[in-house]
């Protein structure tokens, strides 16, 4: 059996002893100050997140994946900024992938045990036609999840670039991947609870990984999420107010650019600023690799 007692997640948290006897603000107040020791913790390791901006941005810019294996709560996190990204930045389904151990229904269901099987994590990556342009990453709090080794060990022998994320130090998951991120979050409010700041830790990892890859692949101008899909009335009102924003037109201006870009708010934004027509702006983007930015400078070169 394996002897979890020794990591840093598993261990007792001397603020929290009596918790059973805090007052609603004070649960609060202890929960708050441990997620800001979660976010102090990733500050540590900021280098090693930005290598793994720089896998996930080389592979979307190779028209592969980014792909997030992870087991219960871990992989809930993971599935859950996965599906977040084509609303946001208007990628397809499948360029960014949560993978869960025990499937889709674990994400609702909790499957513990799906989590002890290396097996499992090689079959769903093999299920999912991992390629070597793909970037995977592991998550598991503990660092040593052999669901996620596995998984991570097979997409290596593949070829694939791959991270780690783990709240401890020296993870299992960290030594079989080529950058591994490991915020020291230590003991949690409530012992081993590690959807509480390990969870925190891991969900601000996946935001700038997911965030930071989109914006270097084009998806961003200025600090507008320029590739959004309108799929409901809050979203075409943001498309209008980033055209807004972008070009301080009015906001009937942004909506007729808009109908005649067919909803891109890229080529609507782009159009407007370079003073050109729809078609224009298209192929000024595709020259620049779809970065709004560089075709604007390339325009005025």
């Amino acid at each position: 059996m394996l002897d979890l007692s020794q990591l840093s997640t598993e261990q007792r948290n001397p603020q929290t002893m009596a918790l059973d006897t805090f007052t609603p603000l004070q649960i609060a107040e202890a929960l708050n100050a441990e997620d800001a020791n979660a976010v102090a913790a990733v500050g540590k390791v900021l280098p090693q997140v930005a290598a793994a901006i720089e896998g996930a941005a080389a592979a979307l810019a190779a028209g592969a994946r980014v792909i997030y294996l992870g087991a219960g709560t871990s992989g809930r996190l993971g599935v859950l900024d996965a599906v977040e990204c084509p609303p946001t930045f208007g990628v397809s389904e499948d360029t960014v992938v949560g993978i869960i151990a025990g499937g889709k229904d674990a994400f609702v269901c909790a499957r513990e045990g799906a989590e002890d099987s290396p097996e499992e994590g090689v079959q769903d990556l093999q299920a999912a036609n991992l390629t070597a342009n793909d970037f995977v990453v592991g998550l598991a709090a503990s660092g040593r999840t052999p669901y996620v080794i596995g998984g991570l060990t097979y997409a290596h022998e593949l070829g694939c670039k791959t991270a780690a994320i783990a709240c401890v130090a020296n993870s299992k998951i960290g030594a079989v991947a080529d950058t591994a991120i490991e915020p020291v979050t230590g003991p949690e409010a409530l012992t081993g609870s590690t959807r509480l700041k390990a969870g925190t830790a891991q969900k601000t990892i996946l935001n700038m990984i997911s965030t930071g890859a989109m914006t270097l692949t084009g998806k961003v101008y200025q600090n507008l999420m320029v590739d959004v899909k309108q799929t409901n009335e809050k979203l075409h009102d943001r498309a209008r107010r980033i055209v807004m924003q972008a070009t301080g037109c009015s906001r009937d201006e942004a909506s007729a650019a808009l109908d005649a870009a067919d909803g891109s708010v890229k080529v609507a934004l782009t159009s407007i600023l370079l003073n050109v027509s729809p078609d224009e702006a298209r192929a000024a983007l595709a020259d620049a690799q779809g970065h709004v930015r560089d075709a604007l400078e390339r325009a005025q070169a």
